[in-house]
């Protein structure tokens, strides 16, 4: 995955999304992968709210996810990507 609006950034792990758009304009995301980690299945969406990312820079959307193990991860949508703070 390369985009001209990636900026190398050690604190950033960008991945893919899978995401359910839905009637009202919500995007829940569904699933993530990242480059080299396999899939992980996001259970639960938490919470969703305007925020940035104070370690890894960026704002947008931030989606609070539960996964598959039970851990909680922030997602967030920053312009037409996706992220995680490592």
């Amino acid at each position: 995955m390369q985009c001209a609006e990636m900026r190398p950034n050690k604190d950033k792990q960008y991945v893919d999304v899978l995401a359910h758009h839905r009637l009202d304009g919500q995007t829940i995301p569904i699933r993530f992968k990242a480059e080299d980690l396999p899939a992980q299945r996001i259970v639960k969406v938490l919470d969703i709210r305007p925020g940035y990312s104070l370690k890894a820079g960026g704002q947008g959307l931030r989606y609070t996810c539960v996964l598959e193990d039970g851990s909680t991860i922030y997602l967030f949508h920053d312009r037409n990507l996706w992220f995680y703070p490592k």
